[in-house]
This record gives C-alpha cells, structure tokens and sequence, in this order.
C-alpha cells in the first residue's frame, strides 16, 4: 500500500508538471502567465482581498499582491474600497481582465476536449473524488503532525485546501 502511494504521489507530480507547463501554454497564447491566469479567475465571481485569493490559491500572499499590482498596471484588474476592512481592498476584474479571462478560458475548453479524449467522464469523476479523498487524509495527517510538535509534517499544513470557487477551479488547468 505504501509502495502504491509513493508511486502515485510521483504520478501526481508528473501530470501537475504536465498541467502546468500546459496551463503556462494556454496563458502564454493570450499574453499572460498561468500565475495571473489563476488569480484572475480567483477573483472573477467576486472581488476578494490579496490576502484570500492568496488563501484560495494556496500560496504566499506576498507572491499573489505582486501579481495583483501588475494585473492593475496593465489595466486587467483594479483594485475597489473594502466595506468591511478599510486597509484591505478588493482586488476585481475590468472589463479587460474578463475578456483576457474568457479568452484563455477558451482556449483551456478546447485543450482540455484534446487532453481527454478517450477517458470517460466517470473515470475523470472517480479520480477526481479519489484525490480530494486522497487531499483530505494527507491534510488531515499534516495538521495531526504539526500538533505533535515533531515537525514532520508542519510544512505541509501551511495551506488551506478546497476553498477555491467552483468556477475558478474549473477554469485552473491543474
């Protein structure tokens, strides 16, 4: 079972490398990068502070308001008052972040027809539900790890898993 496993987790690690270079492709096509692509569909049901997108992202939040910063330079974005936080704005599409978004998205809805030709949508379901299983249990030992202070497993746990919106995961290419 063990052996099993690791030869999953290795499996996991190819196809995201896949995926990535894929999603860094479909983003390059439009001009843009898989990073801003992310973040733009984060932030494309409803305006969120850095500091969540960065938490439905899984990454550092530092990493993601310099990405922000950029997106509103190039006009893709723009940063809106918060009601409920004075010193933390809302980062939000403008109308030419969302037609970069739709364009990329496009192209994702067309690459992942290709990408999956041949695999049953069951099967994609039952992977699909597989790895979230597989995403809770390894979260769930992170977090016992880190509680016992052996730090093993502290490192892992910095990231809170399955809070990104239904469509921006949909839109991710990972």
């Amino acid at each position: 079972m063990a052996e099993e496993l690791a030869l999953l987790v290795a499996d996991v690690f190819e196809a995201a490398g896949a995926l990535r270079r894929a999603g860094e492709a479909l983003a390059g096509a439009e001009g843009q990068t898989q990073a801003r692509w992310q973040l733009m569909s984060v932030v494309s049901e409803e305006s969120l502070p850095v500091a969540r997108a960065a938490r439905r992202l899984g990454v550092a939040r530092q990493g993601v308001q310099r990405i922000a910063n950029d997106l509103v330079r190039d006009g893709l974005a723009e940063f809106r008052d918060n009601p409920d936080h004075r010193t933390s704005s809302l980062l939000a599409l403008t109308p030419s972040g969302r037609r970069a978004l739709e364009a990329i998205t496009a192209r994702a809805e067309t690459a992942h027809r290709v990408m999956g030709e041949g695999i049953a949508q069951a099967d994609l379901a039952m992977l699909r539900a597989l790895l979230r299983r597989l995403t809770e249990q390894t979260d769930q030992w992170a977090q016992a790890e880190a509680g016992t202070g052996t730090g093993t497993g502290a490192e892992a746990g910095g990231a809170k898993r399955g809070t990104r919106s239904r469509a921006a995961t949909e839109r991710l290419p990972e």
